[in-house]
């Protein structure tokens, strides 16, 4: 009796805790609300592969009339799953793209002694199907929709190959071994079929990678992370002015081959005025943090100074690395954001459609008993990752920002 009456009261205990639990997920305005993933990125991954990749590019592939001495494949390429959903233990979607990390290279086209670059790359969205084999690994196969897009050259006023941007099929297969609730290991294969349409040969993929999941946190984690005490801004209104008055070192800096983990761009932005607001959803227990952002931006080029705006929407990672009694320090990075730009043309640099990308990076602080003045400076980027031929980047030099938190 004792037995039944103690697990009685435990089982009662459990699901009060449980509906407590309940209660607090569903209240958007509770803490608990931003220390667990939410719906979107529940279940969902990204993925990195680094390998082989080849392309059977040859003089066939040129206009008739032109040939080339030697042509340079280079053959170690990458394949991202940029957001991957687990439906279940069988299903999952996901978005790709795949591109060499150098160029294929024309070399002394009918003795010219020039060398020509063609761009290549492989945007996807796939159905995945996996299967477990044995414990901790299973195989998988996809399939799905491609987008083709290569960037060709012309010579003396004459295509020699022509650009393309077209959709087509995808495969791929591999392994997927599990390490623990955030990691995997995973050997990939992609694979597009050749075009002769547009004398496209066919791209294959095979390289080894790792995955990592946002599996859903338990309770106690939830729990800590929003009790900690830790200042992590619900809302943030920032407006800010940019200028090449500094010029552009520090873009270079970071785009150049000595720090490369931004991007340059052709065109080049001289001034810039805008307004953001970024809304919290995610954060863990001290450092890092996950916001929803949106932008209203009004930029001048630098050459022909021609005024063109761009309105963003944008998911930023935020590192808060140093909290100190005075200030909170903090490294953030954007990337990816799907823009509308005004101008398809900047100072004679074909940037490509409407649509393209706004990319991100900086540093800022928090500051005020309540943390609630924020300052922060930061460099940008617009392009379309060459999902279209033309894709001259925008580059906007040094940022300044101000803002406030609450």
């Amino acid at each position: 009796m004792r037995r039944l009456l103690g697990f009685l009261v435990l089982r009662l205990f459990s699901m009060t805790a449980n509906a407590q639990e309940e209660v607090l997920k569903a209240n958007t305005d509770s803490p608990y609300q931003r220390t667990q993933y939410p719906l979107l990125l529940s279940d969902s991954y990204v993925s990195v592969s680094v390998g082989y990749i080849t392309y059977p590019f040859s003089n066939l592939n040129l206009e008739a009339g032109y040939k080339a001495d030697v042509i340079s494949i280079p053959h170690v390429g990458v394949r991202l799953v940029l957001f991957g959903h687990q439906f279940n233990k069988y299903l999952s979607a996901q978005i790709t793209y795949m591109r060499p990390v150098l160029w294929v290279n024309y070399k002394n086209i009918n003795g010219s002694r020039s060398d020509k670059t063609v761009w290549m790359n492989v945007a996807g969205l796939t159905a995945k199907l996996q299967v477990p084999l044995i414990k901790n690994l299973s195989i998988f196969g996809e399939g799905g929709l491609g987008i083709v897009t290569r960037k060709g050259f012309i010579m003396d006023g004459y295509t020699v190959i022509a650009d393309a941007n077209y959709p087509y099929m995808l495969y791929g297969a591999g392994l997927e071994y599990r390490l623990n609730n955030k990691w995997d290991l995973l050997l990939t294969t992609a694979y597009s079929p050749s075009n002769s349409g547009v004398k496209q040969p066919h791209t294959l993929y095979v390289g080894p990678g790792f995955k990592y999941k946002f599996y859903t946190l338990p309770p106690e984690t939830v729990r800590r992370n929003a009790t900690a005490g830790y200042f992590f801004p619900k809302h943030l209104l920032q407006v800010g002015l940019a200028t090449n008055a500094w010029g552009y070192g520090v873009n270079d800096f970071f785009a150049g081959k000595t720090f490369p983990v931004f991007w340059g761009g052709d065109a080049n932005a001289k001034q810039g005025v805008f307004v953001r607001y970024q809304r919290n959803f995610f954060h863990t227990l001290k450092v890092f943090s996950i916001d929803l952002g949106g932008s209203l931006a009004y930029w001048k080029s630098r050459d022909e100074q021609k005024n063109f705006y761009t309105l963003s929407v944008y998911p930023l990672f935020r590192f808060t690395a140093i909290r100190t009694k005075p200030v909170d320090l903090y490294f953030m990075y954007s990337v990816a954001g799907p823009t509308f730009i005004s101008q398809t043309e900047i100072d004679g640099n074909a940037t490509g459609k409407h649509f393209t990308f706004q990319d991100m990076m900086g540093m800022g602080l928090f500051a005020g008993k309540n943390r609630e003045l924020n300052v922060e400076v930061n460099i940008g980027h617009y392009s379309n990752g060459n999902l279209f031929p033309e894709n001259a980047g925008v580059k906007i030099p040094l940022t300044f920002n101000i803002g406030m938190a609450f």
